[in-house]
This record gives structure tokens, sequence and C-alpha cells, in this order.
């Protein structure tokens, strides 16, 4: 016996009908309470978004006077036939706070000025220097010339160098007087003291040496850095020396004890340069971490810490009477200038694009920026404008590529600028006359 199966259609309508049924009802009043949180969650975020901002400050809104444009204080119908206006219907009828607000200026008048002041360009004037020439290059040592020292009674100089050599020179004349051996790796630091014969350095090979200047001899080491030493500073007023290196850390020591009075820690990087100097912050460093840190020498702690620069600091110069200090790092707006105590940016030196190894500063505020790649700038320190440029010549029978400059130093008058650099001499340069 075949019995035939109803027609499919009707089932299928009467199938749809039912789950339209049951599911319709459903949907029409869980939209309505859909609605209610809608509104609850709009009306929480609105909340915790702009609480803080829908009203002035009291401070702010004391100052403000009675100019400018104001919003009409009748209520606003609410537009609603946009076909999307759902939620800023919502968000209408939630927030009501927002009040017309006076201008900010008090007259118009102040407005005007307000507005001028804005337009005009305001242009310092720099001081003139006259320029400066290459005066003399000075050849001896076998290996880059990494720094530089003059002593203070402005008659001789020295220099340390990849040949593991320090050289003393005649600053007049630029004659060799004296090689002084003992380092076994690159001298990276050198400092004449004030207040003593001694001459210090340190280099590559963790060491940092007291040479004794009337025998000529070590008389002293200051044992402590894990690794190799950079750069080395002398206090101007007490007997303390402050070395820093590679194992992120600068460290004080007491010249006569050699006990190390302090460790300053805190980079997370090579100190590549250590400034010291009367007042605070006694002790400044630049790191290859990208910062400079101000410190606090009796606690032996940090008081500031600048981080403007995008990369690694190489190298600082103290200004000899401003109380301000500059540095110098690779990359764009890579020379800036700093205010003392408190480490306040004052500018950026902007113009030389290369890898800044040396500054230095002196008191006529001619600052000069020497370039990994051999380029020279020489600046108004006031101002930041640079008045001359120059590309530091390879000796000959150097190759192009070793035209880095990577130790500078002002003698005590200011006149003479003496660098050293990757084709192994010493380059003397000075003002010409006017």
């Amino acid at each position: 016996m075949t019995s035939s199966l109803p027609p499919l259609n009707p089932l299928l309508q009467q199938c749809g009908k039912r789950t339209r049924d049951i599911f319709a009802a459903g949907l029409d009043e869980s939209m309505k309470d859909e609605e209610k949180s809608a509104r609850i969650r709009l009306s929480i975020k609105i909340n915790d978004e702009y609480k803080e901002v829908k009203q002035l400050p009291p401070a702010l809104l004391a100052q403000q006077g009675p100019v400018g444009p104001a919003r009409p204080k009748e209520q606003r119908k609410v537009i609603t036939a946009a076909p999307s206006s759902e939620t800023s219907l919502m968000i209408s009828q939630i927030d009501k706070t927002p009040v017309a607000q006076p201008s900010t200026f008090t007259s118009s008048s102040n407005l005007k000025t307000a507005l001028q002041l804005h337009k005009t360009v305001r242009t310092i004037k720099p001081t003139y220097h006259p320029p400066w020439k290459l005066v003399r290059v000075i050849s001896g040592h076998l290996g880059w010339v990494r720094s530089v020292a003059v002593e203070p009674g402005n008659k001789w100089f020295a220099t340390g160098a990849g040949d593991r050599v320090i050289k003393i020179w005649d600053l007049a004349s630029g004659e060799l007087k004296l090689s002084l051996t003992g380092h076994i790796s690159t001298v990276r630091g050198l400092a004449v003291s004030s207040r003593h014969p001694y001459l210090f350095s340190c280099g590559e090979d963790k060491m940092v040496k007291c040479w004794d200047l009337e025998a000529n001899k070590v008389i002293r080491h200051y044992h402590g850095h894990l690794s190799g030493v950079y750069s080395l500073s002398l206090h101007p007023t007490l007997d303390i020396l402050v070395t820093a290196g590679r194992d992120a850390s600068a460290r004080v020591w007491d010249m006569r004890t050699k006990a190390q009075i302090h460790v300053l820690a805190g980079h997370t990087g090579t100190v590549s340069d250590v400034k010291c100097q009367e007042s605070d912050p006694q002790v400044i460093t630049g790191s290859m971490d990208t910062t400079i840190r101000l410190w606090d020498l009796a606690a032996g702690k940090t008081m500031v810490t600048l981080t403007h620069h995008k990369k690694s600091v190489r190298s600082l110069a103290i200004h000899p009477t401003e109380y301000s200090f500059a540095s110098g790092s690779a990359g764009g707006n890579n020379i800036k200038k700093w205010k003392c105590p408190e480490g306040a940016f004052v500018f950026n030196f902007s113009g030389h694009n290369a890898i800044i190894n040396t500054l230095s500063v002196n008191s006529e505020g001619v600052l000069f920026s020497g370039g990994d790649n051999g380029t020279l700038t020489f600046w108004d320190y006031n101002t930041g404008t640079a008045f001359q440029n120059m590309d530091d010549i390879p000796q000959p029978g150097s190759l192009e590529a070793e035209a880095g400059v990577f130790c500078s130093t002002f003698d005590v008058t200011g006149t003479r600028l003496i660098t050293g650099g990757a084709d192994k001499t010493i380059k003397v340069y000075a003002e010409q006359a006017h």
C-alpha cells in the first residue's frame, strides 16, 4: 500500500510562521531591555571619559572674561529624523551638562595683541665670532687619537691614543716633549690637575692611573671598574676624581687614598662622558642609553634624568662661566643646551647631522662640535647659530674614511682648539685675526 507524502510547500510555510511567532515576540521585548542597558552603558562611559573636562578648573574659570561667541541659551530641539541617530539621541537625553563658556580673553584688544605677538618671529642676533682656521697638524701617534687635555698653565697638552701611549706636546711649537707608557689598551680619557702636579688617565684596559709629572711615573691606580673606562673628570675644588665607562657606572674616587667614595649607578648602557663642576649638579654623565643624569655628589644619587635625546649621548661640554652645559649624540637635533641646576632644556643646535663624538665650549661663547664623519661646526653658544662649517682633511696617506674627530679641547685662553682624530693626527685650530 502506497501512502502519498503531504506537499512540502504548506509545511514549510507553517514551520516558518511558527518560528517567526516564537522569535519575533521575544525579540521585541528583549529590544526594550537592550535600549535600557545601552543607555546605562553610555551614561557610564560619558561620566568616565568626560567628567574631568566638562567644566574648566576654577583657576581657569576665574581668568575668563565676557568676550567671545556664546551659545544660545534656549533649549535646542534634537533632530530625530536621521536614520542612525539613536545613539546621539540617547546622548542628548543623558548628557545635559554643556554650558556656554565665555572667551578666555578678557577683552578683544588682548586677543588682537596676542595674535600679533604670535605672528611676529623673534630673531636674536648672534654675537660675532671670527672664523677659525687650521694652523697646525701634529703627527706622532700610531693609533686613533682618543683623548686630549691642556694643562692649566697653558704651556703643554697631553694626548692619548689607540697606540696605548700618552704623549705630551709643547703647545706653542707642537714639539713632542715626553711619551708615557703603561696602559695596555687605548687611552680614552685624560685630565691634568690644576692643584697638584698630577696627570690622570683612563683606558679600555679598565685602568685609571695617576701620574706624578715631577717623576713622570704612575704613583696610584684606582681599581674597581669592571670594563673599559671611557671618560674621566676632576672636581675643580675637591680632591675627587670621577671616572665612567662600559660597565654603565660612574665611580667617584678619593684622589689621595684611592678609595671609591660612590658608585653612581642607574645608567643601563655605557657611560660615554662625565663632567664635574663646582656647584650642583657637581657630576653630569651622558650615556649610550640615550639619557643624561645629573648627580647629587654628597648622596651619590641621581637628581634628574634627562631623556630628550633619541640616540646615545656621546659628549658633554660645561660652559666655563655660564652655569649651563651642552650635550651631543647621534641622530637629528643631536646637540642640546641645558640650564643648571635643574637641567632645564634650553634649545637645540640644529644642523650638524652627524654622530657627535666631541663638544667643547670656551668662555667667549664658541661651541665646537666634531662629527664621526669628519665634519666640524662652530656655533654661537648663546643663540645656537652655526657660524662656520668645516671638513676635517685626513692626513695624506690615510683613508678617506679616517676623517673622524674623536676628542677636542680649547686651550686655557680659548683662542686655540686642539682636536684628535681617526687619521692619527692632532690638529690645532686658531681664531683668524680680525
